[in-house]
């Protein structure tokens, strides 16, 4: 690890903005109308929308450490309007239920907006949309389909762009060609989860920290300080669902590592570009996902080791030396007039994936168990269509409300099988990760236009296709 860089501290953006101040475990048992597993984005935003739909539900959020320190204080601070799953969704219930899935992703972006607005959050938002660069002659011809594919489920709004108009919005080294969409925003992670922790306790809801939620069954959520009981139980644990009895393979946490630069100087900002502080992505098969953050650094992040044998979680996103060179590569290629900027932390979170890849939403009328996640790394502006979709579904369940048309979207009720038994778990992901990256290695030197067969291989062994 090179001197001066901080390792792990959960994430910058909490060393950015500081860490919230503690709130109290559970003190014994209690019950509830509504018991929320979970204290990020999901669990919050679920939290936030039924408050404010029914005001006189007692609702309470069980997090086990803060909320935040999960994902939703992690990640790239991308709010977009990406989803998983939506392809496989288009044919197991038809393109129109997609596309209709996709449109409520289009506006989510602007309703997170709108919420941080209207409660007074400062979270840096920045509605630049999302620029996602391809750099070889594969990486473009998967560009190109890629752009086609989401006109096609309607975002007529995209633009396409050759390597002169690429350059002037970010100069990318080798940049071919990229493709935008102005349904994204840059956010700081860290401000927006802990404006709306604010914003919903300010509703009423009782959320208890440092309380670990070891067991779900019907009407109850076990924790060492009490049991909470309730009617309805909802899981919104994303990347550490395997932690809980009975869900280590439900969904996979995948792990995705970050590192920040130090601030660039106006000059350095100069030979960049980046004036339309677009999120920036790529075309590769092990992408990389980056921000020009508020302060004026650039935030990048990608797949360092991608899976912990066992479903196991980090332990406050320490990061591997080799990571962080890996990113620091990444970096110096995407920008070389930038090899000498100082990276000043590193650190690495989890992400939730289910076995087919798909982002769901449930409540089992049957038992008032509920959840949402499996975000496969899509999940800070996800969460929010999540979070008011559980709303409808309880509210729907409970006969204080109908169907509605998010309801009726073609993730909600959807199952999936379970992941499979170590080792094979740990030697597919990492199988899997070796094949990308060997995959994206054969296209930089071949300079051919077809997505290696590497690629495609792991693609239908990972279940993503």
């Amino acid at each position: 690890m090179s001197s001066g860089v901080v390792n792990g501290g959960v994430s910058f953006w909490y060393a950015s903005d500081g860490f919230p101040e503690g709130r109290g475990p559970l003190e014994g048992d209690a019950s509830a109308d509504v018991v929320i597993v979970g204290g990020g984005y999901t669990g919050l935003w679920t939290a936030y929308y039924l408050k404010k739909a029914a005001p006189f539900l007692r609702i309470v959020v069980l997090e086990q450490k803060f909320c935040g320190y999960g994902a939703s204080g992690r990640n790239g601070g991308w709010l977009y309007n990406g989803i998983a799953g939506r392809d496989r969704y288009a044919k197991l219930r038809g393109r129109e239920a997609a596309v209709r899935l996709q449109r409520a992703m289009n506006d989510t972006v602007d309703e997170v907006i709108r919420v941080a607005a209207a409660e007074g959050i400062d979270a840096d938002l920045h509605k630049g949309g999302v620029l996602e660069v391809a750099r070889t002659p594969a990486q473009l011809a998967r560009l190109r389909a890629f752009h086609a594919a989401e006109t096609a489920f309607g975002e007529t709004d995209r633009e396409l762009y050759g390597a002169e108009e690429t350059a002037r919005r970010i100069r990318v080294a080798d940049a071919v060609g990229s493709a935008w969409t102005p349904h994204g925003a840059r956010v700081h992670p860290v401000k927006l989860v802990k404006g709306l922790a604010a914003a919903v306790e300010a509703l009423g809801v009782v959320v208890h920290e440092s309380t670990p939620v070891t067991e779900i069954r019907p009407k109850h959520a076990v924790t060492p300080y009490g049991t909470v009981r309730a009617p309805y139980v909802l899981r919104c644990t994303e990347g550490f669902t395997a932690s809980l009895r009975g869900q280590r393979r439900t969904w996979l946490p995948m792990n995705s590592s970050m590192v920040v630069t130090e601030p660039l100087t106006d000059e350095q900002w100069a030979s960049v570009g980046w004036e339309g502080r677009e999120t920036l992505g790529d075309m590769a098969h092990a992408y990389m996902y980056a921000q020009r953050t508020a302060d004026g650094r650039i935030a990048l992040g990608g797949r360092g080791v991608p899976y912990r044998f066992g479903s196991r979680t980090d332990n406050d996103g320490r990061t591997r030396a080799e990571t962080v060179a890996a990113l620091r590569e990444v970096l110096a290629g995407f920008f070389p007039q930038l090899a000498g900027v100082r990276i000043e932390h590193a650190w690495s979170g989890v992400l939730g994936v289910p076995r087919d890849w798909c982002a769901t939403v449930t409540l089992d009328r049957s038992t008032g168990l509920g959840w949402a996640g499996g975000y496969v790394g899509s999940g800070v502006a996800t969460a929010n269509l999540a979070g008011r979709t559980l709303r409808d579904l309880v509210q729907q369940d409970s006969g204080q409300g109908g169907r509605t048309e998010l309801t009726e979207l073609p993730w909600v009720g959807h199952r999936v099988r379970r992941w499979e038994p170590e080792p094979l778990r740990w030697l597919g992901v990492h199988g899997m990760y070796a094949t990308y990256r060997a995959a994206d290695r054969r296209e930089t030197v071949t300079h051919r236009a077809e997505s290696s067969r590497l690629a495609r291989w792991a693609d239908r062994v990972a279940g993503r296709h």
